[in-house]
Parts: C-alpha cells; sequence; structure tokens
C-alpha cells in the first residue's frame, strides 16, 4: 500500500525581492504587550501579498506572521492567484456566518475574468458542485440529502463498527513490534478510509487508489499535468462506481444519493458527482490528520499523556485540544465576499476570494490566551473553530470525534509504551511555551516544518492539510 505521503511533481517557487513581507520583520514581531506593533491595515498602509508556502514548510511560524500582520491579509497562492487569509479567531468567526460572504466560485471575480488557470492545484476543491460550494436554498438542499447518513443516531451506530475496524488494525500491528511501523500509514489512515468507504459503498480494492487521488486534490504543489490527470482519474472512477451501484444498488450512501437523483431534480449528476467527491476526501482526510497530530503531540508531551493515562483527563480533551492546538486543516479554500467588507480595519474587496485559516485560529493568544501556543488538555472546555462555523459547519465532526477518541484509547492501552521512533533531540526538553528546545518550535530538529532535516518527520505538501507524512513509531 503506498503511503499518503506521495504526491508529484513539485511546484516550483518564484523568488520576490527583499522587501516583500514573507519574513519576521520589524513592523511584524510583536511588542512587549504581545500585539502587533503595526496598526490595522488600510490603503496608506498597503503591501504586497504575504506569499504562502504551496508545501507547507513550516505552518505555525507562518500562521503567526499572519496574526500578527491583521485581521485579514492578503496572500499570493500558487500561479500567482490571490485571495484574503483570516488567520484571527474573533474574525473568521463572524466571517464564517457573514451572509456578505459566499460559497460558490461564480462570486469570485479573478476566475469570472480568466486569471485562475485550468490546472490551478487548487480548481478541484473551489469548482466542484457540492454543498461545500453552494449557498442558500441550493446548499440547504444538499446538505439535506447527505446529513440522513450523519445525524447523532446513525453516528452511535457506527461505534462498534468503528471498535472492531480499529482493534483489527491493532492486531495487524502487533505482528510487527516493536516496529518501527508508520502509524499514520498503517493505523491513521486506514481507520476512517474503511468508515467512510462502507457508507458510500466503495469496494476494498479500490481504496488507496481513492486516497491518494484526494491527496492530490488537497496538494499545492502538484504540477499542471497532474492536477488535470487527477480530475480525469477521480471523476472517471466515479462514473464507473455510479454505474456499479446503478446495476446493482446497496444499502449505502452512494446507492441513496443516485436513487435521489434518479426519481427527480433534487440532484443532478454534477452535484452527485461533487458531492461523492467531498465525501472521499473530506470524509476520511480530516480523521486521519487528527488521528496522527493527536498521537504526535502525545508522545512529544509526555506530562499530558500521563494525565490522559492515569485518569487525571479524558480523551475527548485530548481530542479537543489537538483540534485547536494542531488542527487537521490549515487554510480552507474558499469563500467570496458579495461587497466590500472591513475586517477589523481590512478591507476585503467584493468579488475576492478568503481563506478560513483554522489552524492559526486556534493558536491565536488574544483568543485563547498567552499560552496558545502550549499543547495543555488541562485548559478546559476549548472553544475552537476546527470543524467551522455557521451554516457550513462540518457535517461530519461528531463521526471524526468518535473514530478520533476510539482510535486513541485504544491504541495507547494496545500499547502503553508506545514512542515516537525518531525522537527528538532532548527528551527532557522544558514544557514552556517559547522554549527552544520545544520541537514544536521554528527551527528545532524535531519540528516537523523542517523537511530538510532528516531526523524530522516532513510536513504534508499542502497550505491546505495540516499534518506530517509519515508518524514513525515504535511499538511496546
Amino acid at each position: 500500500m503506498t503511503g499518503p505521503n506521495d504526491v508529484t511533481a513539485p511546484y516550483q517557487r518564484r523568488r520576490f525581492p527583499a522587501t516583500h513581507h514573507n519574513h519576521l520583520c520589524e513592523k511584524c514581531l510583536p511588542n512587549r504587550a504581545g500585539t502587533a506593533k503595526h496598526g490595522p491595515m488600510d490603503a496608506t498602509t498597503a503591501r504586497a501579498p504575504f506569499r504562502l508556502d504551496p508545501e507547507g514548510g513550516d505552518r505555525h511560524a507562518e500562521n503567526a506572521q499572519l496574526r500578527d500582520i491583521a485581521a485579514a491579509v492578503e496572500v499570493e497562492l500558487p500561479d500567482g492567484v490571490t485571495a484574503w487569509a483570516v488567520p484571527r479567531h474573533e474574525a473568521l468567526h463572524r466571517l464564517l456566518s457573514d451572509p456578505r460572504v459566499a460559497k460558490g466560485a461564480e462570486h469570485w471575480s479573478a476566475l469570472a475574468n480568466g486569471e485562475v488557470p485550468e490546472t490551478w492545484p487548487m480548481i478541484g476543491i473551489v469548482s466542484g458542485k457540492s454543498m461545500m460550494t453552494a449557498d442558500g436554498q441550493s446548499h440547504r438542499r444538499l446538505r439535506a440529502l447527505v446529513s440522513e447518513a450523519f445525524t447523532p443516531r446513525r453516528t452511535e451506530a457506527l461505534r462498534p463498527r468503528v471498535e472492531q475496524i480499529t482493534h483489527e488494525l491493532l492486531d495487524a500491528l502487533a505482528a510487527e513490534a516493536p516496529g518501527p511501523v508508520d502509524l499514520r500509514e498503517r493505523f491513521a489512515y486506514p481507520l476512517p478510509m474503511s468508515v467512510i468507504s462502507e457508507l458510500l459503498g466503495v469496494p476494498e480494492e479500490d481504496r488507496d487508489m481513492l486516497h491518494e487521488l484526494s491527496v492530490s486534490i488537497v496538494s499545492t504543489s502538484t504540477g499542471p499535468a497532474d492536477v488535470l490527470a487527477t480530475q480525469r482519474a477521480m471523476y472517471g472512477y466515479l462514473d464507473s462506481l455510479v454505474a456499479a451501484k446503478r446495476r446493482s444498488p446497496a444499502d449505502d450512501v452512494t446507492s441513496a444519493l443516485i436513487a435521489t437523483h434518479d426519481e427527480g431534480d433534487r440532484l443532478n449528476e454534477t452535484e452527485l458527482a461533487g458531492t461523492l467527491v467531498l465525501l472521499i476526501v473530506a470524509g476520511h482526510g480530516t480523521t486521519l490528520n487528527l488521528i496522527t497530530n493527536a498521537t504526535r503531540a502525545l508522545l512529544t508531551h509526555p506530562e499530558q499523556l500521563a494525565l490522559v493515562r492515569y485518569g487525571s483527563r479524558s480523551w475527548e480533551a485530548v481530542v479537543e485540544e489537538t483540534l485547536r492546538w494542531d488542527s487537521p486543516v490549515n487554510q480552507f479554500p474558499m469563500r467570496y465576499a458579495l461587497e466590500d467588507i472591513d475586517v477589523d480595519g481590512t478591507v476585503i474587496p467584493k468579488g475576492a476570494a478568503i481563506l478560513a485559516s483554522y489552524a492559526s485560529t486556534g493558536r491565536d493568544s488574544a483568543f485563547h490566551g498567552e499560552d496558545a501556543d502550549r499543547f495543555d488538555i488541562t485548559r478546559g472546555p476549548t472553544r475552537h473553530l476546527a470543524f467551522g462555523h455557521g451554516p457550513h459547519f462540518c457535517l461530519g465532526a461528531a463521526l471524526a470525534r468518535m473514530q478520533a477518541h476510539i482510535a486513541l484509547a485504544a491504541l495507547f492501552d494496545r500499547f502503553p509504551g508506545l514512542t515516537l521512533a525518531d525522537q527528538p533531540d532532548r527528551p527532557d526538553r522544558p514544557d514552556r511555551p517559547g522554549h527552544p528546545d520545544q520541537p514544536d518550535q521554528p527551527g528545532h530538529p524535531g519540528n516537523p516544518g523542517n523537511p530538510g532535516n532528516p531526523g524530522s518527520m516532513a510536513p504534508l505538501p499542502t497550505m491546505i492539510s495540516n499534518s506530517t507524512r509519515t508518524l514513525p513509531v515504535l511499538l511496546a
């Protein structure tokens, strides 16, 4: 089985002059009060777009810079396409339910003007027709067709099957003890992929291929030829899946959607395909990253693992703190401004694209406190935006949480001596935010944001997802 880290043709980076604000300059450094030295950005303080790293080299450091600049920051994406990132919690929370913001790409001026190439790495995400890219009545219609599969009752009914798959995967891992094994590939990936595939009726032999296509769809470092090839392969496969389900309907979501399509005008062919793509990609990718990130957080913060292992804190607390501190999604595309929108002194112009900077908002010290960079499962009820907010709140949030709770509890129960196969240099590192020996600090050899260091877990090559390509562990 090919791992989740295979992405082709890295995006060729362009160089910018030294004046480009993609570094920690004096204007963007926090002052002693913890706020940026500059004021709200307006026409007199306009700056060149902040270029986001399409390979996601050091997301948290990049996000810290964005928060220091403004509540909304114009950013450059691959191929010179621009958008506005909203990296602060309060601003994004408001914007996610603002009626002046839409999800339909027909509201994006750059796309309408032909300024977005058809081979743009993110084109499949923004142009697909599903509830994720619909507004108003269309969004409510499409969401209603899928929501029945993700009700609290249906989600809870899946618990025994999730537990069964979890223990089967752990049995397979135990046969390879002590390892090392890639826990991301062998555990965090097959669990949610099996669950969503069974819901959709995807044959087991097709799942690895669909995962690889999903990875390519959310990659922002994919070359033009591979963008088109991925689109053809994904939609070609879905055509064959739909045809097979029409011939032999089953008790699964795909068959139910086909029946809805064939019975009337509630779902057209394009929406059927777009909905299946959304369910496949989002239905396993978020949970895969969540389990990976939570496991890594616990293994690099043993004092936090001890709290949950000895009953002082719950696995639910681990999952919620991971969602805040290391969100499975970094920059989520796209929303569009229906008119000029003032975001705490910065105006996002009408027709502009907007990124929801979920990972950044989780570490916003203005909302989460001065220790926002610290992974701390004792901080109490955690309010975060990892699953969104408003009418487009993630439909599968409860299922993702349940899988993560079950997976983490069973994993550490089966392997109580689980350790990273690639330990940071200082296992006795001080556990306080900002310390240079912390593995989550920029420049530390244990930081996944240092892919050039052979001793690190390299990040996924994308600005959309947030996790590591691998999670090598020793089983004990």
